[in-house]
């Protein structure tokens, strides 16, 4: 169990993957997102805006996974000014305001009010909107045999040190067929990179 009992909150978050592994170490942990969570403890979800759920408490720690659909450049092509999708995908000038409203969502959350932030993103456009991150990780430095590039821009909070470097380079990840749920599969926190985050974050 914890030392000190930290209040966390794991904003934009509804897998529960990283609240758990707090939870696991005696933190009073929630995640907040707009869904309903996946995790299997809505007793430690706050189903609610990220921002007002930041009010609530005096949090000791903020860790948040924003939205990186208009924030990563795996589909720049978007932003070029061309006719209405019919599958409904944001295009043009539409596209290129949801951006600017993400970088903006982004921003607040690095500087809220709590004195230590994580935010998780892949690589993307606040490398140059903002700054580089702090570091990027792989699943397999964490006992992962797969590649997806997650970058952490840090205030406060000590680089994450690899803890199972294991073989494969699989992109699992990028391979996931396209259900329904395939934006909530590729979002969900690695188990091993949580277990280091929930570790290390707060010693």
């Amino acid at each position: 169990m914890a030392e000190q009992r930290l209040q966390i909150i794991v904003g934009c978050e509804e897998s529960q993957e990283v609240t758990k592994a707090l939870r696991e170490l005696g933190h009073e942990a929630y995640s907040c997102d707009l869904k309903e969570c996946s995790g299997g403890h809505p007793e430690w979800h706050l189903k609610m805006d990220v921002f007002e759920a930041i009010e609530l408490k005096n949090w000791d720690m903020g860790i948040f996974f924003p939205d990186c659909t208009y924030l990563t450049i795996s589909a720049n092509k978007w932003y070029k000014d061309m006719p209405p999708r019919k599958s409904g995908v944001l295009v043009g000038e539409e596209r290129r305001q949801a951006r600017e409203m993400a970088v903006n969502f982004f921003m607040r959350l690095y500087n809220c009010n709590i004195p230590k932030v994580a935010i998780e993103n892949p690589v993307g456009v606040m490398s140059t909107r903002f700054r580089k991150p702090d570091q990027v990780l792989q699943p397999w430095m964490f006992g992962h045999g797969e590649t997806k590039a997650t970058c952490l821009w840090l205030r406060g909070l000590p680089k994450l040190e690899p803890t199972n470097i294991v073989e494969g380079r699989y992109q699992r990840m990028h391979l996931l067929p396209k259900t329904k749920n395939r934006a909530e599969l590729r979002s969900k926190t690695y188990s091993g990179i949580a277990k280091a985050i929930a570790e290390q974050f707060t010693k």
